[in-house]
């Protein structure tokens, strides 16, 4: 790994971290710069998904005061994360390279969309509060599955999704459920990244750079993410999400 190469990856390891604390698209950061420097793209995916899962840990763990009270909520939906990473792991280990190339520029725009309507979807959720459930029953439950396996396969903006999900159909203060969604995260990325260190071959180098820097990511963002300028960060996220969806089309 060359310099310039290790400096790079470990920096959008940093930013991916802090991304994900805040907003969960940190895949959209990570992703494109191994592209970038060549890395095949379900490499890159499954030596990405190991190197975030210290960032989301870190993530949780500087939330912890907001899980306090949770335990039951994140018993039952991490279940479902754990089963939906779990089956989207292994439809990117079953699937051919040839798919996850054509869907993944797909997913990425999608993402993208996502980060850019979060603003309205926020808004939305504010109005909507007193109409949602306390427990969101089987909509939420299999809604925490689903985003499981697309975490699984991909995950950018997986916590886009599932901030979309809870804010839709739980009473709670959305900082408390961000808390959730960073242990969520954790779950599905920890469980996909077991699979894939058992039975695929992962680019050890780059999971580890992209490790050290998530963790320290993690931790910052939790702390400063709530003070940095929210579209500004969007904006960071779309243009590089748009720009790793032009790579792979091109490939």
């Amino acid at each position: 790994m060359q310099a310039i190469e290790l400096v790079a990856i470990g920096a959008a390891g940093i930013a991916a971290g802090g991304i994900n604390a805040v907003v969960g698209s940190g895949t959209l950061i990570t992703f494109p710069t191994l592209l970038a420097f060549g890395y095949p793209p379900v490499q890159a995916n499954m030596s990405n998904n190991i190197g975030l899962v210290p960032g989301v840990l870190s993530a949780a763990y500087g939330y912890r005061r907001e899980l306090k009270g949770q335990l039951g909520r994140l018993i039952r939906f991490g279940i479902a994360s754990l089963i939906g990473g779990l089956i989207g792991a292994l439809l990117l280990l079953r699937l051919p390279a040839e798919t996850f190339k054509a869907i993944v520029p797909v997913l990425i725009l999608t993402a993208c969309v996502l980060v850019l309507l979060q603003p309205r979807l926020g808004r939305w959720l504010q109005q909507h509060r007193s109409h949602r459930r306390d427990d969101g029953g089987a909509p939420l439950w299999f809604g925490v599955l689903g985003t499981g396996i697309y975490g699984g396969y991909f995950g950018a903006a997986q916590g886009v999704l599932l901030m979309g999900l809870f804010g839709s159909f739980l009473r709670e203060d959305l900082q408390r459920l961000n808390a959730a969604k960073n242990v969520l995260a954790s779950i599905v990325n920890g469980i996909a990244a077991v699979v894939f260190i058992t039975v695929a071959h992962v680019d050890w180098n780059v999971a580890a750079v992209i490790a050290v820097g998530s963790a320290l990511g993690g931790v910052l963002g939790a702390r400063v993410g709530r003070k940095l300028p929210p579209a500004a960060l969007r904006a960071l996220i779309v243009t590089v999400g748009i720009t790793a969806a032009g790579v792979m089309a091109l490939q």
